[in-house]
């Protein structure tokens, strides 16, 4: 039951972000900033965490779970630091995914050439 759960919640996030793709004139970038925004707006209410029990991966993978881990870390930073930290608390909290992500994107790019699309 829980691959279940998994799937069917991120398989909507992800279906959500195709629908908006191809219907809508909307950019990538806005769809991926409005995820986050989601992510985040969801943690803020704090309806990202009982959705987290039951979802797990489909919810924490997608972009969205970057956006409750960057407003779960300001939020608590603030609570313990001040305004500072709700300025600081996010880039804390996912300091080691974004770092992961650049070693990675730094390795591919020695290995692979890259293309425009024509």
């Amino acid at each position: 039951m829980y691959y279940l759960w998994v799937f069917l919640i991120g398989g909507f996030i992800c279906m959500l972000g195709e629908v908006l793709l191809i219907y809508t004139n909307i950019t990538s970038a806005r769809i991926l900033v409005t995820f986050v925004l989601i992510g985040v707006l969801l943690q803020a209410f704090g309806i990202f965490d009982p959705i987290s029990q039951i979802a797990r991966a489909g919810i924490n993978v997608p972009i969205i779970g970057f956006g409750a881990s960057l407003a779960k870390g300001a939020i608590m930073a603030a609570q313990s630091k001040g305004l500072i930290g709700a300025f600081t608390g996010g880039l804390e909290t996912t300091a080691g995914g974004i770092a992961a992500a650049i070693l990675f994107a730094f390795i591919f790019a020695l290995i692979f050439r890259s293309k425009t699309k024509s």
